[in-house]
């Protein structure tokens, strides 16, 4: 994100103080559009207009007109419009101690700000620039052991849902995207995003991945997770990477890279249509499994107190497999009995629509 950084536009293109191949750091806000804000200013403008009329008026007999030294209604507007437009022709002017003195404290000050409301674009560009390095500052300082997910497309979209979902909090995910378009679709759901190539350590460090504690890797392209993963490891070499590989042959390359998780996103859709086809029924539970809070979810959480010392089938959820250490054992498998208290264990677990959740480590 070199090396300026702020919001993007409300239509998804990139802020005007972005350099070329620069990186930026998007915060979920709702900017009002711009017609509104047009229509805002419109009014102050006019508020002012009105009461500084109101106060020439109210003390007229207090204003020469070199033209018919009578000052009316009409003269009250022509003097207040071309005093606030700092114009002053002088050929209305101030003569008693009340006029100077309403032109002094309460004109002027008046004539500032209509002046502000002329150019509070500018000065709103100048507050939204420090605003929004307040919050970069302020949010790296406390970002840490987050979920850096790297590309927000239909797979990064869905990991990010499922992990939302599994109750970890938005302030917790940050979306890297080099296309402006995704990360604004990632701050209008409320995630910190990115915009810029993953494939540059720059971009990752801007999206504070050497602290986080997994990175999803959801490129479109193999080559380009590979790259991401390589990249992310080096930056990172603690971090649970998982990543997604369109074609089989490319996970292997995957794991060499640094990924301790590859989803081969091609091979899983074909098996579920395979399942789909030779058994319906088993295709929809496949998918209900995967999908986390509907039916039954698939899910990996810690051996209760209670059921240390217990063998998988006295579980209340089904049991499907045991992580003892670097061992993944099946829930028959004679060393899986009994639990310990330091196992994990996958399980079937039915949804409850609660917010209760697994740890993710």
């Amino acid at each position: 994100m070199t090396p300026q950084e702020g919001s993007g536009g409300a239509d998804g293109t990139p802020p005007p103080d972005a350099t070329p191949g620069g990186h930026v750091v998007a915060f979920p806000h709702q900017p009002a559009g711009p017609l509104l804000q047009v229509s805002r200013r419109l009014l102050l403008a006019l508020l002012v207009l009105a009461v500084t009329v109101a106060l020439v008026y109210f003390d007229r007999h207090g204003y020469h007109d070199a033209a018919d030294t009578s000052v009316g209604f009409l003269d009250a507007l022509y003097y207040s419009t071309v005093t606030l437009s700092t114009t002053g022709y002088g050929d209305i002017v101030p003569y008693s101690t009340s006029a100077r003195l309403t032109t002094t404290f309460l004109v002027t000050p008046l004539r500032v700000l209509f002046l502000i409301i002329l150019v509070g674009t500018t000065l709103e560009v100048l507050t939204e620039r420090t605003r929004e390095q307040f919050r970069i500052t302020r949010w790296r300082r406390t970002v840490r052991d987050h979920v850096v997910i790297v590309g927000y497309g239909t797979k990064g979209r869905a990991a990010a849902r499922t992990l939302l979902g599994r109750g970890v909090p938005k302030e917790q995910i940050v979306v890297v995207d080099p296309n402006h378009k995704a990360v604004h679709g990632a701050t209008e759901e409320g995630l910190v995003a990115v915009a810029g190539d993953a494939t540059h350590s720059e971009v990752l460090r801007r999206a504070e991945a050497q602290r986080a504690r997994q990175i999803v890797v959801a490129a479109q392209r193999d080559d380009t997770a590979v790259l991401v993963t390589l990249t992310a490891r080096q930056l990172n070499p603690t971090a649970h990477i998982v990543a997604s590989v369109r074609e089989d042959e490319n996970g292997p390359l995957l794991r060499q890279s640094g990924a301790d998780s590859v989803i081969t996103s091609s091979g899983y859709a074909g098996r579920l249509l395979g399942l789909g086809v030779l058994s319906p029924s088993v295709g929809r539970v496949m998918d209900d499994l995967i999908t986390y809070g509907s039916g039954l979810d698939l899910i990996e959480r810690p051996v209760a107190a209670s059921e240390a010392g217990k063998s998988p089938r006295e579980c209340t959820d089904l049991v499907v497999s045991v992580k003892r250490g670097s061992l993944l054992l099946g829930h028959d498998d004679p060393d899986a009995s009994p639990l310990r208290p330091t196992d994990r264990l996958i399980t079937i677990h039915r949804a409850t629509g609660s917010s209760e959740t697994a740890p993710l480590d």
